[in-house]
């Protein structure tokens, strides 16, 4: 058998025998020569053969070429296959430049003639298909634009020492609070829930010593919301780092991150994204522009927009507000909004004790939030009152409050939604493009 060859390595081979597998992305059928487009996970190739049809009068005609014209004129779009044939290098080949004279063709395995979607067809309908739409070399880039962005943060986190952690998924009370939980039975003899952050585990990690570590894996949130943004399963990123002053060196840490890894997707996939994407990906400088939460209400009011929420927080279109001033006034992309309220922050963000406000902030990109992020309260006795302030039992968080009474350094971090970050990064409308199987509400298959 021939060694399988990526349809990107062709322009680099030199003409004569090749072998390359992939799938049927069209076929036309003419009568003295067939073309069949072949496209693979790097890229798509024309295959050429000259069209050899039954004829009553020959007498001669060559067994092997009718078979591969018939075979060829049967094909459907999406058939998996392996081809053999001469590759020839050809300028006036508009695909890339190389064609592939064909002298056999393997099915793999035959798709049926109709498929159940179109290049026109609804979100919905293409999340029901989700493995075909994923064909497409637009979506194919976006997981490799995801694999990027990735591999960068955990380089950039990497370099400078930190550890990686897999925390459980399965916990025995909230991490977060005791809403938007998904609970199961637990061999019967207790409730599990399923991890909506990895926030209790991050500090664990600094009362263990551990000093900085990061963790990219899946949360769960029963939220009911059927927003372009929010999704039951969903992959967070996050990080926690020891010895902090503030949480001005945990915003620090990510604004030095998030350069990083989008430069890396841009030096990779740059030019590709802007012929698929039509955008150009902007390496943002730092320091992100910082505005305290009350200065950012009053500009989106100047701004000719009262936000209606009673919570002192903002709301979408605020977010869109004080992101559109950000962009005019700094040509900035992101924004920290800082110095949020106790009220509308998690019991365990530290205070301010001049002003009473936590030492935590929101970055928001191309107006959307994507993170949250605070230094973290460390005194166990302070943790137990705001615990209380916000309703909860101290008791059901006993194991929590453990993790401080042998001792806990200063320390703080962040948690970001993979897909949130990926559809603003590429411009798209909704994390259901980004995400490759997505769950929400209404949606547990495929």
């Amino acid at each position: 058998m021939s060694e399988r060859v990526l349809v990107k390595q062709l322009q680099a081979r030199e003409d004569g025998p090749v072998s390359v597998s992939g799938w049927v992305e069209t076929v036309r059928d003419q009568k003295k020569v067939q073309f069949v487009i072949l496209r693979d996970e790097t890229g798509a190739v024309q295959l050429v053969n000259p069209a050899t049809r039954p004829d009553p009068e020959a007498t001669d005609q060559d067994a092997a070429a009718l078979a591969l014209t018939a075979l060829i004129s049967a094909l459907s779009t999406g058939t998996f296959l392996t081809v053999t044939g001469e590759l020839k290098h050809d300028e006036r080949v508009k695909l890339g430049g190389v064609e592939i004279k064909l002298a056999s063709l393997d099915i793999a395995a035959a798709a049926l003639p109709e498929t159940p979607i179109a290049a026109d067809s609804g979100l919905d309908k293409r999340m029901d298909w989700r493995f075909l739409d994923l064909r497409q070399r637009r979506n194919n880039l976006i997981f490799r634009v995801q694999t990027t962005l990735e591999h960068a943060m955990r380089t950039y986190w990497i370099e400078r020492d930190y550890i990686e952690v897999h925390s459980p998924k399965l916990m025995a009370s909230a991490s977060e609070s005791n809403a938007e939980l998904f609970s199961l039975d637990y061999f019967g003899e207790q409730t599990a829930y399923l991890a909506q952050s990895p926030q209790f585990f991050k500090q664990m990690a600094q009362s263990a010593g551990f000093g900085k570590i990061f963790e990219i894996g899946d949360v769960y949130r029963a939220d009911p919301s059927f927003t372009s943004r929010h999704a039951t399963e969903f992959t967070s990123i996050d990080a926690e780092i020891s010895w902090i002053e503030s949480h001005e060196d945990v915003a620090t840490m990510q604004e030095e991150l998030l350069q990083f890894a989008i430069q890396a997707v841009k030096d990779k996939h740059g030019a590709e994204i802007e012929e698929l994407f039509g955008l150009e990906i902007a390496v943002p400088r730092i320091p992100f522009p910082r505005i305290p939460l009350a200065e950012a209400r009053e500009i989106v009011k100047a701004r000719g927009y009262d936000i209606p929420r009673t919570d002192g927080d903002l709301d979408p279109e605020g977010e869109r507000q004080i992101s559109a001033h950000v962009l005019e006034t700094y040509g900035h992309e992101f924004v920290f909004i800082t110095d949020y309220h106790p009220e509308i922050r998690a019991f365990y963000h530290m205070r301010d004790p001049e002003t009473g406000l936590t030492k935590s902030y929101d970055l928001l990109y191309k107006g959307v939030e994507i993170t949250t992020g605070a230094q973290r309260e460390h005194r166990v006795d302070v943790l137990e009152v705001q615990a209380r302030e916000k309703g909860l039992d101290p008791a059901h968080l006993a194991f929590y409050f453990d993790f401080f009474r042998y001792g806990a350094p200063p320390h703080g971090g962040f948690g970001m939604g993979l897909a949130r970050l990926l559809m603003l990064l590429l411009g798209e409308s909704s994390i259901r493009e980004v995400t490759f199987l997505f769950r929400g509400p209404t949606r547990l298959a495929p």
